[in-house]
């Protein structure tokens, strides 16, 4: 019977790992840093979570990330925080410098996952350590493995499956959690307001960490296949929802806020120097990082009326980096704070490598 059971839990195991590695997708990058020392040792990571428009409602096209969040997890301290960008933060994309200005959320139709880790690492000056991609099919279908979740909204509003008000607790579906998270045009506070309600959706999945660790099966791993994907590795999947729960615990939330402008015919929302400061230094606190200067959009100050420390008058940027770029000592600042269809262009500069270990970043 012994030996049996033995034989099942391997057999449980060896799923949900092959499961688990059908969804791995690596960033084909360099990182900035070698994280696989930071969890043994339980320091904090970052993650960089991915939402495309795509996955229902028949839509089957890679597409922008509209949601576009970093995650920080310090699991000694209990603490994650939750960064929302703007998907139309106007900035030099790294590698594709011919399409500046470019909106954010145009990096990873530009480049993959890699691409737009990169241009969230060159705005905030921040290093991303993993990455998560989901569209909207894997968004509900993680809602209703959890068993749904339960929203207090800040807003009244009817859109889809989501008929909610304001102050009043509701219990959501995952269609309903979808279409709650995905209202933006009655929101008087615009793309701002869906940010805060995408934070909401994944604060509450978050918080039935119980359930997220039942999540690692594999006949619902299996299921979100097509519309998940990540560079984390089953056994670092399998650290983070053992030693890494506890940072749900303490949560803090805030979002990049821009000012809306029309360059060249579009809709931008540019982001003034002082608050990627803020943001930078509210990231790098999270992740026990010193103080460093906030990153650049790599826009020309013709565009944005800011000179960049690396901006030239034709919006060119550097991409590329080093590992010592993010620091190694403590920080002590705790701020907080509160496009239509086209095809993707070919990269005009090489940029991308291969995703190597081995470097140091703390």
């Amino acid at each position: 019977m012994v030996v049996l059971l033995t034989i099942l839990g391997v057999k449980k195991w060896y799923d949900a790992k092959n499961a688990v590695d059908s969804i791995f997708d690596s960033a084909k990058i360099q990182k900035a840093r070698d994280v696989s020392v930071a969890l043994k040792k339980s320091k904090p990571i970052s993650i960089l979570l991915l939402g495309t428009d795509t996955g229902a409602l028949g839509r089957n096209y890679r597409g922008r990330t509209d949601t576009i969040i970093v995650a920080t997890l310090n699991p000694k301290k209990k603490k994650m925080t939750l960064t929302s960008i703007p998907r139309d933060t106007a900035m030099s994309i790294p590698g594709y410098s011919n399409y500046s200005p470019s909106k954010i959320n145009s990096a990873y139709d530009f480049g993959g996952a890699g691409t737009a880790i990169k241009s969230v690492e060159k705005l905030l000056n921040i290093p991303i350590d993993y990455y998560g991609l989901i569209n909207m099919g894997g968004l509900e279908k993680i809602v209703d493995g959890v068993g749904g979740i339960d929203i207090t909204p800040t807003l009244t509003f009817k859109y889809g499956n989501a008929n909610v008000k304001k102050g009043k607790k509701i219990h959501l579906a995952g269609k309903a959690a979808l279409d709650y998270s995905r209202m933006r045009y009655d929101d008087p506070k615009g793309d701002y307001g869906r940010q805060t309600r995408q934070r909401q959706v994944l604060m509450a999945i978050l918080r039935k960490s119980d359930s997220i660790t039942a999540l690692l099966n594999k006949d619902f791993l299996k299921s979100l296949q097509k519309q998940t994907k990540t560079d984390l590795t089953f056994n670092e999947l399998l650290t983070l929802s053992t030693n890494y729960r506890v940072a749900t615990h303490h949560l803090k939330s805030t979002h990049l806020q821009g000012n809306g402008e029309m360059i060249n015919g579009g809709a931008y929302e540019v982001v003034p120097k002082s608050e990627r400061q803020r943001v930078t230094n509210f990231i790098r606190s999270a992740l026990e990082l010193s103080k460093k200067t906030t990153g650049t959009t790599g826009l020309s100050s013709l565009v944005t009326g800011e000179v960049d420390d690396d901006a030239t008058t034709n919006g060119s940027e550097s991409s590329s980096g080093t590992a010592n770029q993010y620091g190694s000592s403590a920080g002590t600042n705790t701020t907080t704070g509160t496009g239509g269809g086209y095809t993707a262009p070919q990269q005009t500069t090489p940029t991308q490598g291969t995703q190597t270990q081995g470097l140091t970043g703390y």
